[in-house]
């Protein structure tokens, strides 16, 4: 569908994929099996200007919309998820600062990440409090000249790459998810440390790790916003913006094993012809095919209604994340499926992208949370339009 997209959105989908060509797929087996973070590949963004091309101008990124971001994240990953998240993480970590930072921390911390010298993480989850985002445990309570933070963070993706951290505490307990403070939190400072690192199933390019804050006292200035209280908002606010990145990752993996399995079943035979040449298996493509175009549309759609501006974007960007992930789970899985034993088998590359696609049902909010906001705006639009409907009846 490259004739709906505009030439800017064109030329960061051809470098995207170059990039993905050239530099992610020769390594994305390694980078699973060793766990390695893609130094060189982010050299590579880097070269073709791919680093932080969300990020305003003014801050020295190009200024480009959510449905850019997500046309490069598509196509990293198709080559390897891991990647593919490895780059989307970037957003979710600087989109706090875009949204609710001072002018003075805006300046400070965006022209790096948009260079990609430095790296940034997302710190809201806790062990105690996933899917329920409002009830963080951790503190941040002013002493004398500063904030001391104490606590800990979970499922820190890109925690151990990171040189800064967009960090979520209590700086009220008594207010609950209103007394929820961003801060800006930068790698050394003292009384902050790397946790451990989790093993995961995939994605495991870009480490995913705890985060442990015992004492640590950060200025006055790294609160974002220079505000106490809108923590929650702008978390909220940020992930409505990010998940069409996942969901973007999401389509990637599906098109790529739906790549995979296109070439396997048209070279392997079976009862004297190509599996592909067999109705059932036949079908079973078009299905793949259909799902992962409906999942490319509604990834789109979301992203454009982002970057217009609008302002009631959780419930789109809600669809448009869980109908993704799921089609990746499926269509991956049924990719396997295709390669018969030889898609349980490492040897091949199809069993990883199953492996990459099962986090995006999960990670930035799971899909039966999705499913909650999607029902709850759906309640309010009834309220709004109950008038009209008993005119119906």
């Amino acid at each position: 569908m490259r004739e709906l997209l505009s030439k800017q959105n064109l030329d960061y989908m051809d470098r995207a994929r170059e990039v993905a060509e050239k530099f992610v797929r020769p390594r994305a087996a390694e980078l699973d099996r060793t766990g390695e973070y893609g130094w060189d590949i982010l050299e590579a963004l880097k070269k073709y200007e791919l680093t932080g091309i969300w990020i305003p101008k003014e801050y020295g990124g190009q200024g480009a919309g959510v449905l850019d971001l997500c046309l490069v994240v598509e196509q990293l990953s198709r080559a390897c998820g891991g990647v593919g998240v490895a780059y989307a993480v970037n957003a979710l970590g600087s989109f706090p600062i875009m949204l609710n930072a001072t002018e003075e921390q805006k300046v400070k911390y965006l022209p790096s990440i948009a260079s990609g010298e430095k790296l940034i993480a997302f710190a809201l989850s806790e062990k105690a409090s996933g899917s329920d985002a409002g009830s963080l445990r951790a503190t941040a309570i002013k002493d004398g000249g500063s904030y001391v933070i104490n606590g800990d963070k979970k499922w820190n993706t890109n925690g151990g790459e990171a040189t800064v951290y967009s960090v979520y505490a209590l700086t009220d307990p008594s207010r609950g998810m209103r007394g929820i403070s961003g801060f800006i939190v930068e790698r050394g400072t003292p009384g902050f440390k790397l946790g451990k690192r989790e093993d995961t199933m995939g994605i495991r390019t870009v480490s995913v790790h705890e985060l442990h804050f015992e004492n640590c006292r950060v200025a006055p200035s790294q609160l974002l916003g220079g505000k106490e209280g809108d923590g929650f908002k702008n978390a909220m606010m940020t992930l409505d913006r990010a998940r069409p990145g996942v969901a973007a990752q999401a389509v990637g993996l599906a098109q790529g094993a739906l790549e995979w399995a296109l070439r396997y079943t048209s070279e392997r035979k079976q009862f004297g012809q190509t599996v592909m040449s067999h109705q059932a298996i036949q079908f079973m493509l078009a299905d793949m095919a259909t799902q992962v175009e409906a999942a490319r549309q509604l990834v789109y759609t979301a992203a454009r209604v982002i970057d217009s501006g609008a302002k009631n974007v959780n419930k789109i960007a809600a669809m448009a994340k869980v109908f993704a992930t799921d089609t990746a789970m499926k269509v991956t899985t049924d990719a396997v499926q295709l390669f018969g034993g030889y898609g349980f088998c490492r040897d091949y590359p199809i069993e990883k992208y199953m492996r990459d696609a099962k986090i995006t049902q999960i990670y930035e909010g799971t899909n039966q949370v999705q499913r909650l906001v999607i029902g709850r705006s759906l309640t309010r639009e009834l309220k709004e339009y109950t008038g009209h409907l008993d005119c119906i009846v």
